[in-house]
């Protein structure tokens, strides 16, 4: 199979979210209209922004829906618990969610 009937058949299948493992990504790897449930925050995010996305809402078990985005992609705009959070994407990267629609 050549490279280039790889990369038709990966544009008819459309684009995929990167995952870690089994359905793990990172809350800015989700699209508008997709959910996941907070796992945890990186340790590579300083302790104060930890601290803070964990008072926002983004604690492990959490749902976390995507519900727009920037015209350039950053911010982002989430749905936690019955409120609205933007967090830009430096933010949302640091953030690891187990895909849920």
């Amino acid at each position: 199979m050549s490279m280039v009937s790889v990369q038709l058949g990966a544009r008819q299948n459309g684009p995929s979210v990167p995952t870690d493992s089994a359905g793990d990504a990172r809350l800015a790897d989700l699209r508008p209209g997709m959910s996941g449930e907070v796992i945890d925050i990186d340790e590579s995010v300083e302790p104060s922004t930890a601290r803070r996305l964990f008072d926002l809402g983004f604690a492990p078990g959490a749902e976390v829906t995507v519900l727009r985005k920037a015209p350039l992609g950053d911010p982002v705009v989430f749905q936690v618990a019955e409120y609205e959070v933007a967090l830009r994407k430096e933010q949302a990267v640091g953030i690891r969610v187990r895909r849920t629609a």
